[in-house]
């Protein structure tokens, strides 16, 4: 597999982070039932966690990305940041992409971790973004890499829904990253 370059997604994430003012880390998502500030903090635990998962080393204290805004670090505004440009520097070497590795609980090809990972990221990021009326333009290649990592799903007619929630009908003469949005469970009209 041909590396990925996270760095303009990441660098796009980190403007959203920089606009984001206090008064708006309880206000909704486009994740039902998560907050600006579970969404801040679990972009912060996947960012050490697919980090770790590059460099094939364990994830410090065992611990998992979650989705609670409560254990939000006061330092996040340059913690995150941060972890997200360290995140793009480990998925620069070539060696990231070999074998198996562990992207929180679950084993899975290194290659496959790093989709899984740029989806993560440029997906909440335009979460982040929508949440916080900010403008969002991450980069078109990294769009499209997720739009094919997300779309590779064929969930069971019966059950509605991949693995991000039931896809929402997007015109295919929509922008990418609104048809992103749309195969990742996300209304590309949802305003807070």
């Amino acid at each position: 597999m041909t590396t990925l370059d996270f760095a303009p997604a990441t660098k796009a994430v980190s403007a959203v982070l920089d606009g984001i003012r206090d008064d708006q880390l309880a206000d909704q998502t486009p994740c039902p039932g998560l907050s600006v500030a579970d969404l801040l903090e679990h972009l912060g635990g996947l960012a050490l966690a697919f980090t770790c998962a590059a460099t094939k080393e364990p994830v410090p204290g065992g611990s998992q990305a979650s989705f609670d805004g409560s254990l939000l670090s006061p330092g996040w505004r340059d913690e995150i940041p941060a972890a997200l440009a360290r995140l793009a520097e480990a998925w620069v070497e070539p060696a990231a992409y070999d074998g198996l590795t562990m992207a929180g609980p679950i084993e899975m090809p290194a290659e496959i971790a790093a989709l899984v990972a740029l989806d993560e990221v440029v997906v909440h990021g335009w979460d982040l973004a929508r949440a916080t009326g900010q403008p969002y333009d991450p980069d078109e290649a990294a769009v499209l890499a997720c739009l094919g990592f997300a779309t590779s799903f064929a969930p069971p007619p019966e059950a509605g829904a991949g693995p991000f929630g039931p896809p929402v009908p997007v015109p295919g003469s929509a922008p990418v990253l609104d048809r992103l949005a749309g195969a990742t469970g996300r209304d590309p009209g949802w305003r807070p």
